[in-house]
């Protein structure tokens, strides 16, 4: 999403998104970025705040635990209320005490979220003076409640989208007797999905949390680029397939010279990560199974593009017991099939080190074999913490090693590495084996991302080439706007 990071768990207990808000909050405190967690709670729970009490609990234990409602103290502000399926809960960890952000500047924040993603779906709704929270017609639909702790703020609010109104006569919602609750469904007349809400709220908030983290100044004349014309062919194919890019996932510089050109990076298994790293812009969370005709759907759009060289990557997907190796081969073979003079590269996870994984996908016979070590093993827990440089070596040297394949790599520059550091990574890639290796420049995606250290100028990028070059790799792409997957054909006609 715009402007800030967010964990999407779907649906999960109370219990599992507090321990998730929890972490959310230490790093938080740790690296002053805004986190974001979305869920449905399910089994449906009824939260206290800390002015709640039990005479705003209408419903006996006996019932709870027939319609297996939990019972649970928070830390919020706020009295009573309930969570449960078809309702969006919006948990936002958030520094307070600078830049003017305080408490109710972030609770009114939280509230203008809810009522701009109700205007886009024709609701109009509002606050109320003295209370907290949205209404629809002088009906409740949106519950906001906060907690502060040593000056970051968590817990959010909470949407009713498609829920059961009738679990509200459990309680005396937000502490008000009079208080109807209401629901989008019920507004609209309509059956509405938390999946159709979701993407709005969090592109909201994404837009009123902009500002937190503020850029350093503007961009420096050479990162500055005109945007070309052109590029609807290759976006209309994809929506018409139904296939994901890195391209716009990521949120690269390149997507529009590379979409305008005819050519994408194609991004399979799904468009959630099950890792969260701190420079990358892909929405983390819960992913979908793997879609079953994806392999053919990437063939038939390598084809109607007439590309020569076709690049695949994914999400990480360490959810999945090869973590994806069996997809990759077949979407290799699908293209091969397809469009047999192309030249195959694939941009693959760790997989966990998994050596049978990494087995899996080489012999499917790829062109190129791509990992990226991403950047130095020093900034690894900042930027990558459930990465391992040493493991990301050893995918790279286990596919050197098999032969008949060139490996590649890639690094970003402006994460806060030294220069002798970025010269020690090309020599750890070398020894693994690798023989192409990519340099960019940092661009953090959102003003909540990990923030660019130092804009490296054009001529150190020139240098850091020479010297790799001179190091024996075969090819060396290095500038502000390399990418690992930017002009690839290119690259691998260099060998």
């Amino acid at each position: 999403m715009p402007h800030t990071r967010a964990l999407d768990l779907g649906r999960a207990s109370h219990d599992d998104a507090l321990a998730r808000q929890r972490r959310c909050v230490e790093r938080t405190r740790a690296d002053g970025l805004t986190r974001v967690v979305v869920v449905e709670h399910d089994p449906p729970v009824i939260t206290l705040g800390r002015r709640g009490g039990g005479e705003d609990v209408l419903a006996p234990p006996e019932r709870l635990a027939v319609e297996g409602v939990e019972l649970r103290r928070t830390r919020r502000g706020g009295q009573v209320t309930w969570h449960g399926p078809g309702q969006l809960v919006a948990y936002v960890v958030r520094r307070l005490g600078r830049r003017g952000r305080t408490v109710r500047g972030h609770v009114r924040l939280l509230e203008r979220a809810v009522i701009e993603t109700l205007r886009r779906f024709g609701i109009d709704a509002g606050g109320r003076d003295g209370d907290a929270g949205v209404w629809v017609a002088g009906r409740k639909i949106a519950a906001v409640g906060v907690a502060v702790e040593r000056w970051t703020a968590y817990h959010g609010l909470a949407l009713n989208v498609d829920c059961d109104l009738a679990a509200f006569e459990m309680i005396v919602p937000c502490g008000d007797a009079a208080s109807h609750p209401t629901s989008m469904t019920e507004a609209l007349a309509r059956p509405v999905s938390v999946g159709e809400v979701k993407p709005v709220l969090l592109e909201c908030l994404g837009e009123l949390l902009a500002g937190d983290v503020r850029p350093r100044g503007r961009l420096p004349a050479w990162l500055r680029k005109r945007v070309p014309a052109g590029g609807r062919r290759v976006h209309n194919l994809l929506s018409e397939l139904d296939l994901a890019t890195v391209c716009a996932g990521a949120r690269c510089p390149n997507r529009a010279e590379c979409f305008a050109r005819g050519t994408a990076t194609f991004m399979v298994l799904g468009t959630r990560c099950t890792r969260d790293c701190c420079f990358c812009a892909i929405e983390s969370g819960p992913p979908a199974p793997p879609r079953a005709d994806e392999p053919e759907a990437v063939a038939e759009a390598a084809d109607r593009l007439g590309l020569k060289h076709v690049v695949v990557t994914s999400v990480t997907r360490d959810d999945l017991p090869d973590g994806g190796a069996g997809h990759f081969a077949r979407v290799i073979r699908a293209v091969r099939d397809r469009r047999p003079g192309a030249a195959v590269e694939v941009l693959v996870p760790d997989f966990q080190g998994d050596a049978d994984a990494v087995d899996t996908v080489l012999d499917a016979r790829p062109d190129v074999f791509n990992h990226n070590v991403e950047t130095v093993a020093r900034l690894y827990p900042a930027a990558r913490p459930r990465a391992d440089y040493r493991r990301s070596l050893d995918v790279l040297a286990r596919a050197a090693a098999r032969g008949g394949v060139a490996v590649k790599s890639g690094l970003m520059a402006g994460l806060g590495e030294t220069p002798a550091e970025v010269l020690g990574v090309m020599r750890d890639l070398r020894a693994a084996g690798c023989e192409l290796v990519t340099i960019g420049q940092y661009l953090a995606p959102t003003g909540a991302h990990l923030p660019v250290a130092r804009f490296v100028p054009p001529p150190e990028f020139d240098r850091w080439r020479r010297a790799v070059l001179g190091m024996g790799f075969t090819a060396v792409a290095a500038g502000p706007f390399v990418r690992s997957s930017y002009r690839a054909e290119e690259l691998f006609g260099r060998q």
